[in-house]
């Protein structure tokens, strides 16, 4: 009996951490290893100057062709990488966002976290790993969080979204150091719905006028900083 009492706390202890070690273990950045390397690989051509405008995130940033054009006036970095979370930029934060020493950060990510089945706390609790990441070498990186969109293909993930969005805006305003930029208003029509002359055919990637939208409410967040 003394035996089995001994035991059973134990147990209890290990059947209580295996969430947290499934949890883990349960993103994996290593598909992302190719993408990451050409950005190296473009790096050692011409490194990026320092104090730039970075813009990192999941294919809405990596799609965005007119960046350059569209912010014209300030020295933009694209590293958008496919269907990122926001847990694989703190990830590659080291090898893709540290190594720049930009004087802003414009991150677009959480929508495919919330896709693939994280809360809208664990967004939080990775945009805020994400800060902590760049904060520790770069203490005065100005970092601007532009709001989960609204789409056709996830609407019914809609609320889960919005609840993410409205967490991170809290951390922003926290700290004078972050930005909190909303496109999810401006994405709706009058029917609170998502605008479709916005979306490709899959309803999930926007379109030129999407990304029209997108960098005229941007732009005006994007400051020259010393």
């Amino acid at each position: 009996m003394p035996l089995i009492e001994k035991k059973i706390p134990r147990l209890a202890l290990l059947f209580s951490l295996s969430p947290l070690m499934t949890f883990a273990s349960n993103h994996d950045s290593s598909r992302w290893e190719r993408s990451i390397a050409r950005f190296e690989a473009a790096d050692k051509k011409q490194m990026p100057t320092p104090g730039g405008v970075l813009f990192i995130g999941s294919s809405s940033i990596r799609r965005w062709k007119s960046l350059k054009d569209d912010f014209a006036k300030f020295q933009v970095i694209n590293r958008g990488f496919g269907g990122s979370h926001i847990a694989d930029s703190v990830h590659f934060a080291k090898r893709i966002v540290l190594p720049y020493k930009p004087r802003q950060i414009v991150l677009y990510a959480g929508d495919n976290d919330v896709a693939g089945g994280k809360s809208p706390e664990t967004v939080l609790s990775d945009f805020q790993q994400f800060v902590k990441v760049v904060h520790a070498k770069l203490p005065k990186t100005h970092i601007s969080f532009i709001t989960i969109k609204p789409s056709l293909s996830r609407w019914k993930l809609s609320g889960k979204m919005a609840k993410a969005n409205a967490l991170v805006r809290g951390t922003c305003a926290k700290d004078e150091r972050l930005g909190y930029i909303d496109i999810w208003k401006p994405m709706l029509g009058d029917n609170r719905k998502p605008k479709p002359d916005l979306f490709v055919r899959d309803g999930l990637h926007i379109n030129d006028k999407g990304y029209a939208l997108w960098a005229s409410i941007v732009r005006p967040h994007l400051t020259k900083r010393e």
